[in-house]
């Protein structure tokens, strides 16, 4: 009887190439939460808060490891799907990402605006590329072993490492003796402990012993997120557990689910009612510049100027570092003007993007998702995005995570979405 001898080399060799491939995923996670500079020290405030160099480039090492790995995780795609591998991701992402490329032609600093939007670019098909190359299973792993990895880091390096807690030099003496781990600011810190917390929670199909370490690694990093005091991201992991253990209960069954949709538009409603009789309190809250740490000042500029142009916007990525070009430079005299972010993930969409780009963004990271949600199947899995969605779809409105360079919680907010789709190919 002949022997086939090419079949053990066919599937050698495709046993290799899913190595390969799974090796670049993991290359552009350990890229994304640790970065080429852990624990670079940190002078001015928009550098604290992790913002990108005047140029909108950052620096050269970084977009070199970024574009080698996106070049490879391209490559791979083609060989898999030729020419259609942009169809793996969403057709509303594509156009958003367009758009901010052409803001440039309207952008006061066009050469800033191209370079930031190709790093948008880069990071949004280098996470949905690479979760459709390993399948929502195995990148949901691996992120949680790089996760793993940053939170064993961040402690160690609490400890042993000076630059992993905010300094008695902090420009910001409320900062002083705040955990920040490798990362630039506690508030970046603060977020990413939330997100690993939220992970280990939910993550489906684990034995008794594997949801014990689970539970283990989310206590931890909950100590950790303490450590920061970073308050948003502390609130709203409740809220995210809150959402995720609904959703995993609710979702099993019709009538469960239209009850749980009931519950939370009653809750939207009795806070609006509640909201809508205490004026005076929302009115004194927004009228205190130094409210939410002096967010209020940044959101009444950014409500200015997205009244004056609400079509089109100043151009992506022209908010910070971008000197009087920025479109705060003639709405705002203060401190404010040294913001690196509008703390409000929305409204800088409307002042970078104007009601076009954010149109696409609201479609494409917001409506879309939340039918996805809304279909049944895959409930387990669907739970821990959900979750995750919830987190940081609340966390835009004290903080700007959407389309934020290479922003640690950006990159979540990809995956999770990239996840979800890719669930919804596999699930009937």
């Amino acid at each position: 009887m002949a022997i086939d001898t090419a079949a053990p080399l066919i599937w050698f060799d495709a046993a290799r190439k899913k190595r390969v491939e799974e090796a670049i995923v993991l290359v552009f996670l350990f890229l994304a939460f640790i970065g080429v500079t852990p624990f670079k020290a940190s002078d001015t405030l928009a550098e604290q808060l992790g913002a990108v160099s005047q140029t909108g480039a950052g620096d050269s090492l970084r977009q070199i490891c970024y574009l080698a790995v996106f070049a490879l995780i391209v490559f791979a795609a083609i060989r898999r799907h030729g020419a259609a591998f942009l169809e793996c991701v969403p057709f509303v992402l594509l156009g958003l990402l367009c758009w901010c490329v052409a803001s440039a032609l309207w952008s006061p600093e066009p050469a800033v605006t191209v370079r930031r939007a190709g790093l948008g670019v880069v990071l949004v098909l280098s996470g949905f590329l690479s979760v459709e190359a390993v399948g929502a299973q195995k990148a949901l792993r691996m992120w949680r072993w790089v996760l793993l990895a940053v939170l064993v880091i961040n402690f160690v390096s609490v400890k042993f490492v000076a630059a992993a807690v905010h300094p008695p030099s902090e420009l910001d003496p409320a900062l002083i003796g705040n955990w920040r781990g490798i990362y630039g600011h506690k508030n970046i810190a603060g977020s990413v402990a939330a997100m690993t917390a939220l992970i280990f929670v939910f993550t489906p199909g684990r034995s008794l012993y594997g949801k014990l370490f689970d539970l283990a690694v989310a206590a931890a990093s909950l100590v950790f997120l303490l450590g920061t005091h970073s308050k948003s991201s502390l609130g709203l992991l409740l809220v995210g557990l809150l959402a995720g253990g609904i959703y995993r209960l609710a979702w099993k069954r019709e009538l469960d689910r239209a009850i749980a949709l009931i519950a939370v538009m009653l809750g939207l409603i009795a806070i609006t009612v509640f909201l809508i009789a205490d004026q005076n309190m929302l009115t004194r809250v927004l009228d205190d510049p130094t409210g939410f740490t002096g967010r209020t000042e940044i959101w009444k500029a950014e409500v200015a100027y997205i009244r004056d142009h609400p079509i089109f916007g100043a151009g992506f990525g022209t908010f910070a570092n971008t000197g009087k070009a920025s479109p705060l430079a003639h709405y705002v005299g203060s401190w404010v003007t040294s913001a690196n972010h509008g703390h409000n993930g929305y409204l800088q969409l409307l002042v970078t993007v104007g009601g076009v780009g954010f149109l696409f963004a609201f479609l494409g990271l917001v409506l879309l998702p939340l039918a996805d949600f809304w279909r049944r199947g895959a409930v387990p899995m669907k739970a821990l995005l959900f979750s995750l969605f919830v987190f940081l779809i609340l966390h835009n409105l004290m903080e700007t995570d959407f389309l934020e360079g290479d922003g640690v919680t950006w990159v979540g907010f990809i995956l999770l979405l990239a996840m979800l789709r890719n669930l919804r190919k596999e699930t009937p």
